[in-house]
């Protein structure tokens, strides 16, 4: 296992952005993939994750009181982590629904993260006890021995990431991207979806150029065509389909489940189950009104994102949401993932996803 502090220099080695990633992927392009193996989420290290949480203290004044199933939760915080672009949770605190209940005295304070990884180093830290991710994010921090549990997941959808590639760009296929930069967030769901492209295609990991970017960085590259293809999740893929008419070389079909996770602290779920029960009920019941409101949820989040409503409505329509406990078919899927990570050396060691997954009441 991993200690705090290894933890924290693999983080910090991951950070770089914009031209300083592409100058690092022109210098060594033949560098292994351990080497890679030691960047958890690139241009997204400890101190991103760590400003992160401390910038957002004007999130996390004026703390509310929520309802609860019981006495037993009153007085109990929960920080949750967000991302503006995970619907769901971004939607949950701009509505205030957690808030909204006042019997039992639970608070809840609220910090951005700009992806998953950086997100889960905060949740390791101590600075929050709940968020989601995409799939991917959970299998290095576990193998990075971070205490976390899986409480819930969201179906979400294949369709809803994709590697894309300008529109004008002489590649067609997948196999084409051997030698080639390709951006993506190291430790996403995309960067899932890429091993899995790549191997289906006949090619190795190794024989890309990976440049690891946040999605701004990434899109900014993309656009400046300074790489080749992009691996990118909604709503950036539908913002970059509808601004560039960039070409989509694959989706997640046949590759990915794509689906999100919602993960706790190991600390909070053992001391607080009827608090996160409370949590999760009201994630259940704002993937609802998301399922069946496109339209106003992309009126939601467009001020946010400065994504055009339209177009987030385009991807919230390909979306899949609910709340669900993990089933032994999703823990498989999920340990598919964790093994082909370990396989091409990007975790440094095995892991077991079952053994985190929570048992209780959801």
């Amino acid at each position: 296992m991993l200690t705090k502090f290894s933890l924290s220099r693999l983080l910090g080695t991951a950070r770089t952005s914009g031209r300083n990633a592409l100058a690092i992927c022109q210098k060594f392009p033949q560098q292994t993939i351990r080497s890679f193996a030691l960047l958890f989420a690139v241009g997204l290290g400890l101190t991103l994750a760590i400003s992160a949480c401390s910038a957002n203290t004007s999130d996390n004044q004026g703390t509310t009181p929520a309802g609860s199933r019981n006495a037993a939760v009153s007085s109990t915080l929960v920080r949750i982590g967000y991302q503006k672009a995970s619907t769901i949770l971004y939607a949950l605190k701009v509505k205030g629904e957690l808030e909204k209940l006042t019997a039992s005295g639970v608070s809840v304070t609220w910090s951005e993260f700009p992806a998953g990884p950086p997100m889960l180093e905060a949740l390791n830290a101590g600075s929050i006890d709940f968020g989601y991710t995409g799939e991917a994010p959970p299998i290095f921090a576990q193998a990075a021995g971070i205490p976390l549990v899986y409480v819930a997941y969201d179906p979400w959808s294949t369709k809803a990431e994709a590697i894309l590639v300008p529109k004008d760009s002489p590649i067609k296929s997948v196999a084409e991207l051997k030698g080639k930069k390709v951006a993506f967030v190291k430790g996403s769901n995309v960067n899932y979806l890429l091993v899995k492209a790549l191997s289906k295609a006949g090619i190795e990991y190794s024989e890309i150029q990976p440049v690891t970017l946040s999605p701004a960085d990434a899109r900014a590259v993309f656009e400046g065509k300074k790489v080749d293809a992009w691996a990118i999740w909604d709503p950036y893929l539908a913002a970059a389909e509808a601004a560039t008419g960039a070409r989509i070389l694959t989706d997640a079909t046949g590759l990915a489940a794509n689906r999100g996770y919602y993960l706790a602290a190991k600390s909070f779920v053992d001391k607080h189950p009827d608090a996160l029960n409370i949590v999760l009920d009201q994630v259940k019941k704002v993937s609802g009104w998301a399922k069946n409101n496109p339209a106003e949820v992309a009126k939601l989040l467009s001020p946010a994102l400065g994504i055009d409503a339209s177009v987030l409505e385009l991807a919230e329509k390909r979306h899949e949401y609910d709340v669900l406990p993990l089933t032994e078919e999703v823990i498989s899927k999920q340990q598919e993932v964790a093994d082909t990570f370990y396989k091409i050396n990007l975790i440094p060691k095995q892991i077991k996803v079952k053994e985190i997954v929570w048992q209780g009441k959801q």
